[in-house]
C-alpha cells in the first residue's frame, strides 16, 4: 500500500516511515518544501541501506498515495489540511495531530469541532475517510526501529477505513497492538491522553510512556 506521511520530516514521521518501509509498504515522505522531503528520505534510505523511501512536497505526496498520514504539529493542522484537501478526496486519511496547549504541552486546547480528527473531517468533507490513530505512541520509540513498542494504539473513525489502518498500525513492529475505539468522536478522549503521557515522561525523566488497555477479548 502506498502511504504518504505529510510532515514526515518532523518528530513522528521518520520513525513511521522507517518501520512501514521495513514492513514492505511503499512510503512517501512529504514536507512543505520538496527539497526537505527529499533530504530526509535520502538520509533514511542510507540508514536502511536500501532505496525504499522517496521524498517530495506534501501536495505531490498526497496525490500519489492511497493512505495519507498527517504528523504535523497542531499549529500547522488547518493550513496543511487546506493545502491537500483536493488530493485527499476519496482516500483514507489518518490524523495523528494532537491539539496540545502551545503554552504547556502537558495540557490540551481542544478545537471547536471537539478534536483534531473531527476538525479534519469538517475541513476535508464527507468523501474523505478520516481515522484518528497513533497520537499516543512515543516518537522516541518509533524512531528506534530495533525496539519493540510496548503500547496499544486506539483507532477511531470511518468504519470501513478503520480495519485497514489497524492493520497498518500492527505492521509497525513487535509489541504494538491496534484497538478499535469506535467512531471519530472517540478522538475527544484519545487525543488528550498524549498530554498525560508527556506529563508522565517529564515526571519520570523518560521518553517512552505509552498505554495498555486490559480486559479485552483476544482477537
Amino acid at each position: 500500500m502506498r502511504i504518504a506521511i505529510l510532515g514526515g520530516t518532523g518528530e513522528q514521521g521518520p520513525g513511521l516511515a522507517l518501520r512501514w518501509a521495513k514492513a514492505g509498504e511503499e512510503v512517501i515522505i512529504g514536507s512543505r518544501q520538496k527539497e526537505k522531503g527529499e533530504k530526509v528520505a535520502a538520509e533514511l534510505n542510507q540508514e536502511l541501506g536500501k532505496e525504499l523511501l522517496r521524498g517530495t512536497d506534501n501536495v505531490t505526496a498526497a496525490t500519489a498515495a492511497e493512505v495519507v498520514v498527517l504528523t504535523v504539529p497542531y499549529s500547522a493542522h488547518v493550513s496543511t489540511l487546506a493545502s491537500v484537501k483536493e488530493q485527499l478526496q476519496g482516500k483514507i486519511f489518518v490524523d495523528v495531530s494532537v491539539p496540545l496547549d502551545p503554552e504547556n504541552a502537558r495540557r490540551v486546547s481542544m478545537p471547536a469541532a471537539g478534536s483534531a480528527a473531527e476538525e479534519a473531517q469538517q475541513i476535508l468533507g464527507p468523501a474523505v475517510k478520516v481515522v484518528g490513530a497513533l497520537q499516543n505512541v512515543s516518537a522516541y520509540m518509533l524512531r528506534d526501529v530495533s525496539a519493540a513498542i510496548d503500547c496499544d494504539v486506539l483507532v477511531c473513525g470511518d468504519k470501513d477505513a478503520r480495519p485497514i489502518v489497524m492493520q497498518l498500525v500492527e505492521k509497525l513492529g513487535e509489541g504494538i497492538r491496534a484497538i478499535s475505539a469506535g467512531p471519530l468522536e472517540a478522538a475527544r478522549q484519545i487525543e488528550p491522553i498524549t498530554a498525560l503521557l508527556i506529563r508522565l515522561n517529564i515526571l519520570n525523566k523518560v521518553h517512552s510512556a505509552g498505554i495498555r488497555i486490559t480486559g479485552l477479548p483476544e482477537k
